[in-house]
């Protein structure tokens, strides 16, 4: 199966459904960033740390990377910066329009593939910004090669990503309170699933996920040539495995 695709029609219909991921920041929060006062993340529940931005975003090139709802973007932007989005779902890349015009905010939004960049010359952007999206692409190398390449000389990519970990359990299981081993690791949805449930993902637009080995997740970025500056883990609200263990990583990364 074509995993792009299936995941561009599954997210839209995740907007359709009013996944949390996909509702639009608030007028109050476009405000409040204007003034000075703003946090994003990068996982569920953890602020990026302010640190981890450049001091001034004002007049900065900044991507969103696979970074689409309404959420992130218009935030930097109504801090000052020059903000692109790059997201696989039309109806995703449609909330950051209405906040936009709402706001009157300047974005520019791009229908693509986040391992794919080629629309973006060389050393393009000062700043990336890649929230917990990776998910739902089999192979994470080709983004973090694509994101050093249309990254400028200093620039920071900040990151976030699921803990591997989290995906050996049997999830229907631990959706009923049972955390039971299941899956090898690296995990994935199109090779792990029965053909029963895989046909019902794809006739009820539910998403492909995907796990990467640490080695690709963050040797992938030294690999990419980033040098890595920053770390730290992050928990899910809800799911049962965050009682035990981190289930979100986040990495801050320069291009030297």
């Amino acid at each position: 199966m074509n995993i792009r695709e299936h995941n561009r029609r599954a997210w839209d219909a995740e907007v359709e459904r009013g996944n949390e991921w996909t509702v639009p920041v608030s007028r109050e929060r476009i405000e409040a960033a204007r003034q000075g006062r703003w946090s994003i993340r990068l996982s569920e529940q953890k602020p990026a740390p302010r640190e981890w931005f450049p001091e001034d975003l004002r007049g900065l090139e900044v991507l969103c990377l696979a970074s689409g709802g309404g959420q992130q973007a218009p935030i930097l932007s109504a801090m000052g910066a020059r903000v692109t989005v790059l997201d696989n779902s039309p109806n995703q890349l449609a909330q950051d329009r209405a906040v936009a015009e709402r706001e009157g905010l300047d974005l520019v939004t791009i229908e693509g593939d986040m391992a794919d960049l080629s629309v973006f010359a060389d050393e393009s952007f000062d700043l990336i910004y890649h929230p917990v999206s990776n998910l739902f692409v089999p192979d994470v190398r080709p983004v973090w090669r694509e994101a050093f390449r249309v990254l400028r000389r200093g620039g920071a990519m900040l990151a976030g990503f699921l803990n591997p970990a989290f995906f050996i359990f049997d999830q229907q299981l631990a959706e009923r309170g049972v955390l039971e081993v299941k899956h090898t690791l690296p995990y994935s949805d199109a090779d792990s699933l029965g053909e029963e449930e895989r046909a019902r993902r794809v006739a009820e637009r539910e998403v492909f996920e995907f796990s990467h080995t640490l080695t690709d997740l963050i040797g992938g970025q030294l690999d990419a040539g980033f040098l890595l500056t920053g770390l730290y883990e992050d928990h899910h609200r809800t799911e049962l495995q965050a009682k035990y263990i981190p289930t979100y990583i986040a990495t801050r990364a320069i291009k030297p």
